[in-house]
């Protein structure tokens, strides 16, 4: 007896801004999320920011200076001040998440996808367990089209970096649009 395919009605798109690549030790500070169909219409959208210890945030985004963030450091200030300005814990994060997914994407295993959203996942698994518990273990990675478009065929997507999380997945989506249209025969 076979195991029935996996065939999600919706996806769960998804992307974090966080202090460093480290889940253990980095902080996730917002969290964006978008629900599309298979055509990438967009359902719902959901944006959370999470509140951390002020000092602790300063003292990983110093550890990690040399980081993607002294590309936009913009966007580092912008998420000091928002980190500052939340109260919400990373306990209610997480249950407004489950509730976004109860309500758009149903009950069973969700496909989560995004642009190297294998590091998303490893802070999603560290920090909101219950939510990586409602994910199913197969993924949608842009970055892993951008690898063979760009390796085999030539192919680049350019994608602007807003390092905020909501326009980074429009951004992924965006990016895995044009590359479905270059292998549409």
């Amino acid at each position: 007896m076979t195991k029935p395919a996996f065939k999600p009605k919706r996806i769960l798109w998804v992307d974090m801004e966080m202090t460093g690549l480290d889940p253990v030790n980095d902080y996730p500070l917002e969290i964006a999320a978008i629900v599309t169909d298979w055509d990438f219409k967009e359902i719902a959208t959901y944006e959370g920011a999470a509140h951390w210890c002020s000092k602790h945030v300063q003292a990983r985004f110093e550890k990690n200076k040399q980081f993607w963030y002294e590309e936009a450091p913009l966007s580092r200030e912008q998420l000091m001040a928002q980190n500052k300005a939340t109260t919400k814990t990373k306990a209610a994060v997480e249950r407004e998440l489950l509730a976004f997914i109860d309500e758009h994407c149903g009950d069973g295993p969700v496909l989560l996808a995004g642009n190297s959203i294998h590091q998303d996942r490893k802070f999603i698994d560290q920090w909101w367990p219950k939510l990586g518990k409602r994910l199913h273990y197969r993924m949608l990675d842009v970055s892993a089209w951008k690898v063979v478009m760009e390796g085999k065929y030539s192919k680049k997507f350019a994608k602007p970096e807003a390092h905020r999380a909501l326009e980074d997945i429009r951004g992924s989506i965006e990016e895995l649009t044009y590359y479905l249209t270059k292998v549409k025969g």
